[in-house]
C-alpha cells in the first residue's frame, strides 16, 4: 500500500513542476506609435536565457507568429514577437498586408528603427542574457531581421524564413557581425534570382559569416500552414520544408548560444 502511496505522491510532484509557458501582451513604444507584442517564456527554466525576437508576416502580429514564439520558449529561451505596424493594426486582405508592408520595405531607416523599439524590450527583460539574442522573421520579417544585422544591432545571429532578400543599397552593408541564415523556398517567384545573387554579393563583401539553404519544391510562406488561404499563386505550405527549417533554427541557435 505504501508503495502506491508514494507512486501516487510522484505523480502529484510531477504534475506540480510540469514545464508551463507563459505568455502576455506587452505595450510598448516607437516615438508616439503604441506597439503591441507577444512575451511567451517557460517559467520551469530557473536564471536568465538567450531571447529570441520573432517578427510576423506582412499580415501584422497574428496566431500563427504567436504560436511560434511559444513554440520557441518551449525550447527554453524568452521570445518576443513583436509589433511592426501598431497597436490593434493588422492586415485582413492582402492589399492591406500590401499596404502596411510596403511602408516599411520603402523606408529602411523607419523599418529598423521599429524592430530596434521591439529589441529595446527583449533587452530590458530581466530574464533574458543581454549578449545572447537572436531574431528570426518570416516573409517581411525575414527582411526585417536582415535589416538588424545590416544595422550592427545588438544580436548574435537572425534567421529569415522565406524572406525578401533586397536591400536599396547592397555596397553599403559593411562589417556584418551577427550571423546569417537564411532559409529559402527553391521555386519561390517572389524573389527574383537576380535578387538572390545581389544578396550572396553583399554578404561575401560584408565578412558576414552566413549560410543560405534552399528547399526543394517549396515556395513563398512555406512555413504557414494557412499560407493557401486566399489562394495566390506562388504561396503555399510545404510541411517538409517547414519542419526542415525549424530543425535548421533549432541547430542554428545551439550554435549561437552554446
Amino acid at each position: 500500500m505504501r508503495y502506491v502511496i508514494a507512486f501516487i505522491m510522484v505523480i502529484i510532484w510531477c504534475t506540480g513542476v510540469e514545464a508551463e509557458v507563459r505568455s502576455k501582451t506587452v505595450q510598448y513604444r516607437d516615438g508616439n506609435t503604441v506597439l503591441e507584442g507577444y512575451l511567451a517564456y517557460d517559467d520551469s527554466t530557473q536564471g536568465k536565457r538567450p531571447g529570441v525576437l520573432v517578427v510576423h508576416e506582412w499580415w501584422g502580429l497574428n496566431t500563427f507568429t504567436m504560436k511560434r514564439a511559444e513554440e520557441i520558449a518551449r525550447l527554453g529561451y524568452v521570445a518576443f514577437a513583436v509589433d511592426m505596424y501598431g497597436a490593434g493594426l493588422r492586415a485582413n486582405d492582402p492589399q492591406m498586408a500590401a499596404k502596411l508592408s510596403g511602408t516599411y520595405r520603402n523606408d529602411r531607416k523607419l523599418m529598423r528603427e521599429r524592430i530596434i523599439a521591439g529589441l529595446q524590450v527583449l533587452i530590458n527583460n530581466p530574464l533574458v542574457e543581454t549578449d545572447k539574442i537572436a531574431a528570426i522573421g518570416y516573409c517581411f520579417g525575414g527582411t526585417t531581421v536582415l535589416e538588424l544585422a545590416r544595422g550592427h544591432a545588438p544580436v548574435v545571429g537572425v534567421v529569415s524564413f522565406h524572406g525578401g532578400l533586397d536591400s536599396p543599397a547592397p555596397a553599403d552593408t559593411k562589417e556584418v557581425k551577427a550571423k546569417v541564415l537564411v532559409l529559402h523556398g527553391a521555386d519561390d517567384t517572389f524573389v527574383p534570382k537576380e535578387q538572390i545573387s545581389t544578396f550572396m554579393d553583399e554578404m561575401r563583401k560584408s565578412g558576414a559569416d552566413w549560410q543560405m539553404i534552399f528547399y526543394s519544391g517549396a515556395v513563398h510562406s512555406f512555413t504557414n500552414p494557412d499560407a493557401d488561404k486566399f489562394s495566390i499563386k506562388g504561396i503555399a505550405y510545404n510541411e517538409k520544408a517547414d519542419k526542415r527549417s525549424w530543425g535548421a533554427m533549432r541547430q542554428f541557435f545551439n550554435e549561437l548560444f552554446k
